[in-house]
C-alpha cells in the first residue's frame, strides 16, 4: 500500500487517536444487558500468490497453484484485492471457495468500475454482476469493502447516502475514505459514520504513518475492518500492534462481535511475520475466537514463533 507512506517515520506519533463519540452511541445501541460470546478474529494479508513465501509461509516445494490452498491453512481471511479489477465468474468463485476451509472469510474489494463511477455505479450492471458473484460465496463472505478514490468528498455525501441505500443489505460491506475533508472537522467524520451506522455498515480503519486521520476509530456496529500498514518490522509495527489489541479487546467488551484486520508490509513479503505477532499476541491477552499462521523455519522445516 502506498497511500500515506512517508520517507522518515521517526518523528511521526502513532499513538491510536481515543474513540469518537459516535462510539459511545453505538455501544448503548447495542448494550442488551447480557453477556456477549467472544469475537472472532480474522487475519489475513492481500493476496496469496508469493514465491517468495514459500518455505516461510507454505511448504517447500509448493506449486503455484496451490498457493491459496497453503494460505488457507495459514490465515483466515483475505483482502481480496483482485475483484477491484474484474468481476470473478460463477467458476472462479467456487474455485477458491473449494481451495480454502471452511472457517475461511474472503473480504472482496468492491469493483472500480463501480467505486470510480461517476454515480458509484448506481444504476448500472456491475453491482448486480457483483452482488451474483458475492451471494455464490455465500457464509464464506466475510466484509466486502469499497475503497472510494481520493477526490471523493465530504461534499458527496448525499450520493454515498444513495448508494447504500441501493447495496444489497445481506452482503455485508466496509466504506474507507481518504480525502482530507472527512476528517477536517469533527462533524464531518460524524456525519460519514452516522450514515454508516444508518445502514448498518462497517468503516474501514486505516493506520498508516503518513495520514494519521484515517485512523479515525470509529466503529459503527459489530463488525470493524482495520487496514495496519507497518514500516519493515521496525518496532514501532510491534508497538502499534500491541496498542491495537488492547483497543479491539476494549471494543469486544462493548458489542464488536467480527474484526478482520489486515497487515500490509511493503511489497506485502514481510506481513507474514507480523500476522503472526498479531495472532500471538491476540492469544495472550484475548479471549477472541481467532487462527493466525505460524511460520516454517527455512533449514529445518518446523513451525517457529518470532520470539
Amino acid at each position: 500500500m502506498k497511500f500515506g507512506k512517508v520517507a522518515n517515520i521517526e518523528k511521526v506519533d502513532f499513538s491510536l487517536p481515543a474513540d469518537p463519540p459516535v462510539n459511545q452511541v453505538v455501544w448503548e445501541k447495542a448494550d442488551t444487558g447480557n453477556p456477549v460470546p467472544p469475537a472472532h478474529m480474522y487475519l489475513g494479508c492481500t493476496g496469496w500468490s508469493m514465491k517468495e513465501w514459500v518455505g516461510k509461509v507454505y511448504p517447500k516445494g509448493t506449486p503455484a497453484k496451490d498457493y491459496l490452498s497453503a494460505y488457507g491453512q495459514q490465515f483466515n481471511t483475505i483482502e481480496l484485492n483482485t475483484t477491484h479489477y474484474r468481476i470473478p465468474s460463477a467458476e472462479q468463485v467456487r474455485k477458491w471457495l473449494d481451495q480454502t476451509p471452511e472457517d475461511f472469510r474472503f473480504c472482496p474489494k468492491v469493483p472500480q468500475s463501480i467505486s470510480h463511477s461517476r454515480d458509484l455505479g448506481i444504476g448500472g450492471q456491475s453491482l448486480a454482476q457483483f452482488s451474483h458473484a458475492l451471494d455464490i460465496m455465500g457464509v464464506r463472505l466475510g466484509c466486502c469493502f469499497i475503497q472510494l478514490p481520493p477526490y471523493f468528498g465530504h461534499d458527496r455525501l448525499q450520493l454515498l447516502d444513495r448508494f447504500l441505500k441501493g447495496w444489497p443489505n445481506h452482503h455485508p460491506l466496509a466504506v474507507e475514505v481518504r480525502h482530507e475533508s472527512w476528517f477536517d472537522q469533527p462533524e464531518h467524520l460524524k456525519d460519514f459514520l452516522l450514515l454508516l451506522a444508518k445502514y448498518e455498515k462497517t468503516a474501514v480503519i486505516t493506520d498508516v504513518a503518513g495520514r494519521r486521520d484515517v485512523a479515525h476509530m470509529g466503529v459503527t456496529g459489530p463488525t470493524t475492518m482495520i487496514r495496519f500498514v507497518g514500516n519493515g518490522l521496525h518496532t514501532s509495527d510491534y508497538q502499534r500492534i500491541d496498542a491495537w489489541v488492547e483497543r479491539l479487546e476494549n471494543w469486544a467488551k462493548q458489542g464488536v462481535r467480527d474484526i478482520y484486520f489486515f497487515p500490509h508490509e511493503p511489497d506485502n513479503i514481510l506481513a507474514p511475520e507480523l500476522t503472526q505477532y498479531v495472532a500471538e499476541q491476540v492469544g495472550k491477552w484475548t479471549s477472541f475466537v481467532y487462527r493466525g499462521p505460524t511460520l516454517i523455519e527455512d533449514d529445518a522445516g518446523e513451525q517457529m514463533s518470532l520470539f
